[in-house]
C-alpha cells in the first residue's frame, strides 16, 4: 500500500540505429548523454521535455519507442 499514492512515470525506449561516426561533435555528445554509446543498444527513460529534446537532436540515429 506503499505505493498507492505515487503514480508511475511515462518512459520512452530509445535504439541507436546510425552510427556517430562522421556526425558533429554536439551530437556525439548528445547519444553519449541519452546513454547510448554503440550501435543496437537500447535505454529506457523518463520521458521528460529534457529528454524529448536530446531525442530530436538525434532522431535520425535512434529509434523511438514508448515503453510506458
Amino acid at each position: 500500500m506503499a505505493d498507492a499514492g505515487k503514480k508511475s512515470k511515462a518512459t520512452v525506449r530509445l535504439t541507436q540505429t546510425g552510427s556517430p561516426i562522421g556526425r558533429p561533435q554536439d551530437q556525439r555528445q548528445t547519444l553519449i548523454g541519452l546513454g547510448l554509446n554503440k550501435m543496437h543498444r537500447s535505454v529506457e527513460l523518463e520521458d521528460s521535455p529534457a529528454v524529448r529534446g536530446m531525442i530530436r537532436k538525434v532522431r535520425h540515429l535512434v529509434r523511438v519507442d514508448n515503453a510506458g
